[in-house]
């Protein structure tokens, strides 16, 4: 039997060798070749049945004398082109056979423009159902004329009408019609019915307007006839008062004839007293003017909403509308099929089982699930076991397994199994494609999504950093660090637009971040005033801390008059255009500071460093700065108590020792990882194990010089400009240059008679740049001497009350 295996696998081998058929076909060339081949073919078809339609009939008794060549076609393109006619219109599909045609040559240059098969795969089942629709409606169309819808949509017709009839044929027609479009072109009705309602709006608001001119004109004829009232009245008045004039010259006239009779005139007036005023003994009435009043117009709606309506959301990728994000075909693609070998897993099963039962622990289930590098065996130890009598097993377990490092997860959360991950013999690369191209993070409705690569169960891991909100990454030397640092940016160049998302990259190596250069004016943020965007000295680091703290701060303000808790309804409030620029209210972009190695920052720079990534670590959450810190000394001293307690989400690569797995994680594990981007996951309880996506260097480059190679903003996202407050005191007032801390450090170094920098690093816990500028500034003031190399500044002033008389000397000055 062992020599029939070994001739198998031999077997086996020898065909591998050989050159395949397929393989050819993946070749750009056979492409170039089979592209071309379709398109030139489908422009002889088109010819073809052209030309058919003008001879068939002439052409009718050559078809079936295809190698007769005494008889001769009349077809353009000869007897095949006449065959291939006939078949085609005449025998399938009639007129619709162009659309086959069609799609040969979308077929051919789709090839040539390198699209995925699916892609052409879709197109053709499209234009097959096209065609088999226009076919049986020229057969329902021209009964008569088969030669229009040819034999399939003739007999089709037929075999219909005699279910379904003439009418119900046309119902189900148009339906299929209707569907095509609708599922084809994602066509939907909303607009035509937006259409209606609105001509609907503006027919009310006409007949409103209509209303409003009719309430108008019958307030002007109600003024008219005031105004001819009050005239008749002013008439009539004027009557009485010549009647009331002439009274005296009547009553002379009787006192002359008549002495003893009196005529006395009574007159009624029926003046409405508003009417009249007296002037002297004149009365005059005057016209009441009545003013139109116009009612006051109302808005129906807010102003904000309308603004949208007019203009639509506001859209903050539209000055880089064109901006493509990167292809999948950047990314390198390996052979990630997971192989599992049945004896592999059978052996190890048995030497898991035989070591419990040697400790007199018995298993009754026992469930293997195979990863890319880990295999994960699960299994149910039998009633009255301790899980902590398993725990300690682990060392004895790795011993009989002749693994490099084994995990005990005792129990597995939400599970009432134990696991125990053992590393396969033979690991599999899980790529950066694979994890990118997945539908888990395609179609991910995350803020800031990021593939990390997959788990045991080789399901993509995905996690937002938006919600982490802050990521802390640790491991030794060349564990993955660093690319796992370039398989976070890679994913959120792959979905977020340079709009949405900026980062600041901190390299104190200077080599690691070096090739998102090429996306400064795309992607990066930096201070105003400086050349290179990736920060590479330390003094620029704390003075981008700093200038961070303080958009940190602007941010804070700006959602403080927008009335918002997050930089997510900020935005979405501001798209929608409630927020007024002219108040200072902008989109704002997601801020990622990544810097790659923090241990370094730590022992150049100290305090300066760590405390405005505590102040950003504990506030910049809500405004959308999130900061991903990696480094490889895990010790306390760097990976501080400030800074783990606001960085939640950890990720743990392969580490020397089980406290350094305590320091990262709080948890043992760590220290059994095999490497080669191995980690572990916390994103707070559970601990995830997990293959890290591996991106190589060469496409890094892909990628940026793909984005690099767009139209670009005009300059990098400009941070606020800070300005350092170190210089200057309350005490030398007339010494601009002078540190805060001068006099205290002056007072140490007299007090020690030892002038270095180191001292003062430790008295005062401040960082060695400032230290240095601290020795500067005493040299200049005469407390210190210069330098001598190696050795501690001579120390000028012999006692504390010589210091004081000095800086007394130069106040007077």
């Amino acid at each position: 039997m062992a020599k029939s295996k070994q001739g198998t696998k031999k077997i086996i081998n020898t065909s591998e060798n050989k050159p395949s058929f397929f393989a050819f076909l993946k070749t750009r060339q056979s492409q170039t070749i089979l592209g071309t081949f379709l398109i030139l073919f489908a422009i002889f078809l088109c010819i073809a049945f052209i030309s058919f339609f003008f001879n068939w009939q002439e052409d009718q008794s050559t078809i079936s004398k295809l190698t007769d060549k005494t008889v001769r076609s009349k077809n353009l393109l000869g007897k095949i082109g006449a065959n291939l006619s006939h078949f085609f219109i005449y025998k399938s599909f009639g007129i619709a056979a162009f659309i086959i045609a069609f799609q040969v040559f979308l077929t051919g240059a789709l090839i040539l423009l390198k699209k995925k098969l699916n892609k052409i795969i879709i197109s053709w089942n499209w234009n097959l159902l096209a065609t088999l629709w226009l076919s049986i409606s020229l057969g329902f169309l021209h009964k008569k004329n088969a030669l229009l819808s040819g034999i399939i949509g003739f007999e089709v017709n037929e075999f219909s009408q005699t279910f379904i009839g003439k009418t119900g044929l046309v119902i189900l027609l148009a339906f299929l019609c209707i569907t095509y479009i609708v599922l084809r072109y994602k066509v939907t009705f909303d607009a035509y019915f937006e259409k209606i309602q609105r001509k609907r709006e503006e027919r009310k608001a006409k007949e409103f307007e209509k209303s409003k001119e009719k309430i108008t004109e019958k307030n002007e004829e109600t003024s008219k006839s005031i105004d001819l009232t009050t005239s008749e009245k002013k008439e009539k008045s004027e009557f009485e008062l010549s009647v009331e004039n002439l009274k005296p010259t009547i009553s002379k006239h009787s006192e002359v004839e008549k002495p003893k009779a009196e005529y006395p005139l009574k007159v009624e007036e029926h003046i409405e007293p508003t009417l009249k005023t007296e002037i002297g003994k004149n009365e005059e009435v005057v016209a009441i003017d009545i003013e139109k009043i116009e009612e006051e117009k109302s808005v129906t709606e807010n102003l904000s909403d309308k603004i949208l309506k007019d203009f639509g959301e506001f859209d903050p990728t539209l000055e880089l509308s064109n901006f493509k994000f990167p292809t999948f075909n950047l990314l390198k693609q390996y052979n990630e099929s997971i192989s599992i070998d049945p004896e592999e897993l059978e052996a190890n099963k048995n030497r898991i089982v035989e070591t419990l039962s040697n400790y007199k622990i018995g298993i009754s289930e026992i469930k293997a699930t195979v990863g890319p590098t880990i295999t994960l065996y699960e299994i149910v130890p039998e009633a009255g076991i301790r899980i902590s009598k398993i725990k300690n097993l682990e060392d004895d377990i790795a011993l009989s397994l002749s693994a490099l490092g084994i995990r005990i997860i005792a129990p597995i959360p939400g599970k009432g199994t134990i696991g125990i991950e053992v590393p396969n013999k033979k690991s599999t690369i899980v790529s950066m494609h694979s994890a990118i191209s997945s539908k888990k993070f395609q179609e991910s409705r995350m803020e800031l999504p990021i593939a990390l690569g997959k788990t045991i169960s080789n399901e993509t891991f995905v996690v937002d950093l938006a919600k982490m909100p802050h990521l802390l990454m640790a491991g030794a030397t060349g564990q993955g660090k660093s690319v796992g640092l370039n398989a976070v940016l890679t994913s959120l160049l792959y979905k977020k637009h340079p709009a949405e998302v900026k980062f600041i990259l901190v390299d104190p190596k200077k080599v690691e971040l070096t090739l998102f250069n090429k996306i400064e004016r795309h992607y990066l943020a930096k201070l105003p005033d400086t050349e290179e965007a990736i920060i590479t000295d330390t003094s620029k680091v704390v003075t981008t801390l700093n200038s961070l703290c303080i958009e940190m701060d602007n941010r804070y303000d700006l959602l403080k008059s927008a009335m918002v808790r997050n930089i997510k309804e900020y935005n979405a409030k501001f798209k929608q255009r409630k927020l007024n620029p002219n108040d200072g209210h902008q989109f704002l972009p997601y801020i990622v500071l990544v810097i790659d190695e923090f241990a370094d920052l730590i022992m150049t720079a100290g305090k300066e460093v760590e405390t405005p990534i505590a102040r950003l670590a504990q506030l910049a959450r809500a405004i959308g700065i999130h900061l991903i810190v990696a480094t490889q000394r895990p010790s306390v001293n760097v990976i501080t108590g400030i800074i783990k307690a606001n960085f939640p989400s950890r990720i743990a690569f392969r580490v020397t020792s089980k406290i350094d797995s305590r320091t990262i994680l709080d948890a043992p594990g760590a220290d059994q990882l095999i490497g080669r981007g191995d980690l572990l996951y916390s994103g707070g309880n559970d601990i995830t194990r997990i293959q890290c996506a591996f991106v190589d260097t060469p496409e890094v480059e892909k990628i940026t010089d793909f984005i690099g190679s767009q139209k670009a903003y005009t300059e990098a996202y400009q941070l606020p400009e800070y300005i350092d407050d170190e210089s200057g005191t309350s005490i030398d007032i007339d010494i601009e240059d002078r540190d805060k801390l001068f006099k205290e450090a002056a007072e140490i170094i007299v007090t020690a008679q030892q002038g270095s920098a180191s001292l003062l690093q430790r008295k005062l816990k401040l960082g060695y740049n400032r230290a240095g500028r601290l020795i500067d500034q005493l040299e200049a003031a005469g407390i210190v001497g210069g330098f001598e190399g190696s050795k501690a500044r001579q120390v000028l002033v012999p006692d504390l009350i010589a210091l004081e008389q000095l800086l007394e000397n130069e106040k007077n000055i």
